[in-house]
């Protein structure tokens, strides 16, 4: 279950992927078929990380987070 960590809403474009970068901020990147685009940070907020989580941008435009790692069998 992914849980929300940023509180500002990322407007997403088609033709662009957006990913948390290692800097903390939130990012879109230019798909292939996009010939026109540039790579360029959108968010304002910085997200610090925690080790085993993993960080990605939700439906809705909010940076979430999601325990890495197996479930173990009880």
């Amino acid at each position: 279950m992914a849980e929300r960590v940023s509180r500002e809403a990322i407007k997403r474009e088609e033709g662009y992927l957006y990913y948390l970068g290692k800097d903390g901020y939130a990012w879109q990147s230019p798909q292939r078929a996009n010939k026109s685009g540039t790579k360029r940070k959108v968010g304002n907020e910085k997200v610090d990380r925690e080790k085993g989580y993993i960080y990605f941008i939700d439906s809705d435009g909010y940076v979430s987070r999601a325990r890495q790692g197996r479930k173990k069998k009880e």
